[in-house]
């Protein structure tokens, strides 16, 4: 039985490795963090399935030399035994972006299922509270 609290825990981990740019440039490693059906909405509006994230974060890592993304607010939620929602916000090269995931236990691993990202100011909130009344 999962403890209270561990696939929440497994479900961060997994999200900042995935952040980690010496797992973002290594695709095997990569691989293993998604779930064969995993889906990405990203904060660009393009729509990635497994194959093309692998891919798209092996490119970026060989082209890249900027800052490493920076994640904030993390939270989760445990829907099921074997499913995790988290929230939370990245920074990269000054933009900034919400975060959704879905992580699923498969076998006796979390896997990262669905992801998607919503860009947003630097003068908006990233609490959901407004400014004015």
């Amino acid at each position: 039985m999962t403890e209270p609290g561990s696939g929440i825990d497994a479900a961060i981990e997994g999200e900042l490795r995935l952040l980690d740019p010496l797992v973002r440039t290594e695709p095997a490693l990569v691989a293993g963090l998604l779930h064969p059906e995993f889906l990405e909405f990203g904060a660009s509006g393009r729509r990635f399935d497994r194959d093309a994230i692998i891919e798209s974060l092996a490119q970026e890592g060989a082209q890249t030399s900027a800052k490493p993304i920076t994640a904030s607010q993390l939270r989760g939620t445990q829907l099921a035994p074997d499913l995790v929602h988290l929230t939370f916000v990245t920074e990269y090269n000054g933009r900034r972006a919400h975060r959704s995931s879905l992580w699923r236990l498969t076998g006796d691993a979390w896997q990262l299922y669905f992801h998607q990202g919503t860009p947003f100011s630097a003068d908006e909130s990233s609490d959901g509270s407004s400014g004015s009344s």
